[in-house]
């Protein structure tokens, strides 16, 4: 009987160690059901790190990626400090501030090579007053992911890996698995100009959740709504609007291939 009892403390142990490791730090909610039913616990979930990555030339200059990440991390920087750890000083702050962007929150980290920026990413998350941290990666291995977790969870901040070769070259081998809470392959989409209106519309984006944690994938189209409706979002507001919005729901299907029109010779 008291192996039994016994065996039972250690069980209980393991549990709370277990829930220790699964403490939920909340989550970010898109405002859209569309997405948010298929993110566990409602939205993007916080004090984990997440994917971004893109194909083809964004893989080297990761443009349509770097925008969709500052979308989701604005709302962020209403709680604190936002790091992002370069590997390329090409990241434009007006820019950013016309995503809705605060670039007086902002901190740029300029790495020399992969590793230091791992190790920057880390050391920034566990520091007091940081919310999150974007870190331009090529690959976090499942070590890497997993100190990268810890440091989340150090300070309950949220990490970013944007996926990028940033001075192209030959793509090192893939990584079998990941300890990232989410993945998400962005790329740039055509815009529309407001109704009756002319030039360019809000930017858009082909956007896939490849792999959730606790969740379900999915496909959609949506757009920055941030710089482009007055009034509809800002950074320092509540946390009811998102300065991202969906477009169309493309549901569970694969986002269709852009057609190449031949040219004549």
């Amino acid at each position: 009987m008291s192996d039994f009892r016994g065996l039972e403390a250690v069980r209980a142990k393991i549990a709370a160690i277990e829930a220790t490791a699964r403490a939920d730090h909340g989550v970010l909610p898109f405002g859209e059901a569309q997405i948010d039913g298929r993110l566990p616990g409602g939205g993007l979930p916080l004090g984990r790190w997440h994917e971004v990555c893109g194909d083809g030339m964004e893989v080297e200059t990761a443009a349509a990626p770097t925008a969709f990440t500052a979308l989701m991390v604005a709302p962020l920087a209403r709680r604190g400090e936002v790091v992002w750890v370069l590997r390329r000083d090409d990241l434009w702050a007006p820019g950013l501030l016309g995503l809705g962007f605060p670039p007086e929150r902002l901190i740029q980290v300029c790495a020399r090579d992969e590793a230091e920026a791992l190790s920057v990413m880390e050391d920034a998350l566990g520091t007091v007053g940081v919310a999150a941290v974007v870190g331009e990666v090529e690959a976090a291995d499942l070590t890497a992911g997993r100190r990268l977790q810890l440091a989340c969870e150090k300070r309950q901040a949220t990490g970013f890996v944007i996926r990028r070769r940033p001075y192209g070259g030959q793509a090192r081998r893939e990584a079998t698995g990941s300890a990232a809470s989410t993945r998400w392959r962005v790329a740039s989409a055509p815009s529309e100009p407001p109704a009756g209106e002319f030039g360019l519309g809000a930017p858009r984006f082909r956007v896939e959740l490849e792999r959730c944690r606790g969740g379900r994938t999915g496909a959609w189209l949506m757009e920055a709504a941030a710089a482009y409706d007055s009034g509809a979002y800002s950074w320092e507001t509540t946390d009811v609007a998102h300065p991202l919005r969906l477009v169309a729901d493309l549901g569970d299907r694969q986002l269709a291939p852009a057609q190449r029109t031949a040219v004549a010779a």
